[in-house]
């Protein structure tokens, strides 16, 4: 007997092998198992956005870090004298602040914290002092610290030369001045007692 090729009649509703529907049914059968595994996984993503710690302060360049911090005089606003080449020898943490502004108010607080902590380690603290920001009027800036609290020394900037000197852009601001004179951070965000007490710590143990 010669071999004979014999096609078997093939059951409906199957496809037959060379029939297109078949690979399109597989597809069909596996594309919902690939939807869900990337929905899992842009859930898990965004869990994960949501979840995780934020930076309570926000750094930035400048060419003044690791340089000698520009010379300031200025006036407090008790009409006293300050001199910030003559605070060498203390961490200087300088604050740029305007009572009108509402981060500033936000960060307030946590500037009252790091005042206290520093005032109970006596020679060993730091020194704060803030600078008055814009257009800000003696009055309104007395004003918001005996609302607030704070009773380090206020600087008074009348002509903005502090401001230009250190290029602040906008408030709040913070400096971070080292024992040598020296800028070691820009802080360009609200900063709390934790993140300037941390920083200083690292700094100082470089």
């Amino acid at each position: 007997m010669s071999d004979v090729d014999v096609e078997l009649p093939v059951p409906p509703g199957d496809p037959g092998p060379g029939d297109d529907r078949a690979p399109a049914k597989g597809r069909t059968r596996v594309a919902p198992f690939i939807v869900l595994a990337v929905a899992v996984l842009i859930a898990g993503f965004f869990w994960i956005l949501v979840s995780a710690d934020k930076p309570d302060s926000e750094t930035a360049y400048s060419p003044l870090v690791d340089r000698a911090a520009p010379a300031v005089t200025a006036q407090t606003l008790d009409g006293k004298p300050f001199d910030l080449q003559r605070r060498k020898g203390s961490w200087v943490v300088l604050n740029f602040f305007n009572s009108t502004c509402v981060p500033c108010k936000t960060e307030h607080p946590e500037l009252v914290d790091f005042a206290a902590q520093q005032k109970a380690l006596g020679s060993n603290g730091v020194e704060i002092y803030t600078v008055v920001w814009g257009n800000d009027s003696d009055s309104a800036v007395r004003e918001f610290f005996a609302d607030n609290g704070g009773d380090w020394p206020v600087l008074t900037d009348p002509e903005g030369s502090i401001a230009v000197a250190f290029a602040v852009p906008k408030v709040p601001e913070t400096w971070i001045i080292d024992p040598d004179g020296v800028v070691r951070e820009r802080i360009i965000s609200n900063t709390t007692a934790q993140f300037l007490t941390s920083t200083i710590s690292e700094l100082a143990n470089a």
